[in-house]
């Protein structure tokens, strides 16, 4: 039998539910936001710009001409500073964390951290997680940090021998570090630093875990999905994850089908397991690991002068050759699909140092400095075509892009 409420209960009753129900669920704003940090080719200075307005949102001055690093994070640049001694910290002002089904955002004004991590010529600075590695050329150690202890002004180091002096580089995989080897039995000249001549595994305290891999001439390296690659004479070395006494190495000879020539600079894919890397200065490489025939050979109709994956867009790499041009390259089909002028030709001829554009993904553009122009110019990266320019006083030189959508609550 139906049950019929008078008014006063009906009331009562909304009035109840009224109490018990959560608060009212407002939508969530969503934004999207780019940051672009330049660096300087001759002067010591960084700059951070909105990549949508082009404002200068902040002007960092460093101690001198710097290379730049981005986090995996995304939430610091490294401003790599090998002349000086020094690495300073940039923290980028974006934040992105994941909720599941969906992420948020938080966006803050970019700073210079305080405090600066000194040692001999640094180099290399590789992030894995919230590990930060930076390896010291001359100064016969790499330095192991956490970015988030870094981001809060503790910067306590864990030292690992390096064995000796070389221009090497240390990247941490879960409870080990991966560090290259010079060859101490190889003649070099007083001011000149020993070759490679491989990759160990070390635990956490520096101890060595199992025999040195033979890697010649080791230079480059990147992440893809759980694998770390190196660029050798011999090959591709791949460290595979953490088993029972550590990575596994492998590595994966070039065969007698390819040129003459090696992999010396190495990108990784983030949501396909993949590597593409530079193969002599006019071809470049995809290398898939596992698969039958793992090099794939592509040659540009020029000498090449910046790469980059992009990392939203999976199927597309970008690749700057000196004539000026642009090429897009789907890493699935391993063919270019299209080209287009972006700047005047830059010559690779003359010192590897000189002024010449670099690349940086920033959404769905592509965001290349002409140091020759004081410009940024910013390319849709499905027309090609320029979508805006931003003056950058000095020589714009290395840059990296980092931001992205989420929910601001």
């Amino acid at each position: 039998m139906p049950i019929h409420l008078g008014k006063p209960m009906q009331a009562a009753v909304a009035l109840a539910l009224t109490a018990l129900s959560p608060l009212p669920v407002f939508a969530d704003d969503h934004k999207e936001t780019w940051r672009l940090f330049v660096a300087d080719h001759t002067q010591p200075v960084v700059r951070a710009l909105d990549a949508a307005s082009g404002n200068e949102l902040g002007r960092f001055d460093l101690s001198g001409y710097a290379a730049l690093s981005l986090s995996d994070s995304g939430k610091t640049v490294f401003a790599v500073q090998g002349d000086k001694d020094a690495v300073q910290i940039i923290s980028t002002g974006i934040a992105l964390s994941d909720h599941g089904e969906h992420r948020d955002i938080e966006v803050s004004d970019p700073k210079l951290l305080a405090g600066t991590i000194t040692g001999k010529k640094p180099g290399h600075v590789v992030t894995h997680g919230d590990d930060v590695a930076v390896f010291y050329d001359r100064g016969g150690k790499t330095d192991l940090f956490q970015e988030g202890a870094l981001i809060d002004g503790k910067g306590e180091a864990v030292s690992i021998d390096t064995t000796a002096p070389h221009h090497g580089v240390a990247v941490p995989m879960g409870k080990h570090i991966l560090v290259s080897v010079p060859n101490m039995q190889a003649e070099v000249k007083p001011d000149e630093l020993p070759p490679r001549l491989g990759l160990r595994i070390v635990d956490r305290a520096g101890k060595q875990i199992g025999d040195t891999a033979t890697c010649t001439g080791l230079h480059g390296e990147a992440s893809s999905a759980r694998l770390v690659a190196f660029g050798c004479a011999e090959g591709v070395l791949v460290a595979r994850p953490d088993g029972l006494d550590g990575p596994k190495l492998e590595m994966v000879a070039y065969g007698s089908d390819l040129p003459e020539g090696k992999v010396s600079t190495l990108l990784g894919g983030r949501s396909m397991q993949f590597f593409l890397g530079n193969y002599g200065e006019d071809k470049v490489v995809l290398i898939d690991p596992d698969a039958a025939a793992p090099y794939r050979l592509v040659e540009l109709p020029t000498r090449r002068v910046d790469f980059i994956l992009d990392p939203a867009n999976v199927r597309n790499a970008y690749i700057l050759t000196e004539d000026g041009k642009l090429h897009v390259l789907d890493v699935v089909s391993g063919e270019i699909v299209r080209s287009a002028g972006v700047t005047e030709p830059y010559s690779k001829d003359g010192h590897w140092r000189d002024p010449r554009p670099r690349l940086a993904v920033a959404g769905d553009r592509i965001a290349i400095t002409d140091p020759r122009h004081s410009l940024v110019r910013m390319i849709d990266s499905e027309t090609l075509k320029e979508t805006a320019t931003i003056p950058v006083e000095g020589m714009p030189y290395a840059i990296v892009a980092v931001g992205g959508s989420g929910a601001t609550h």
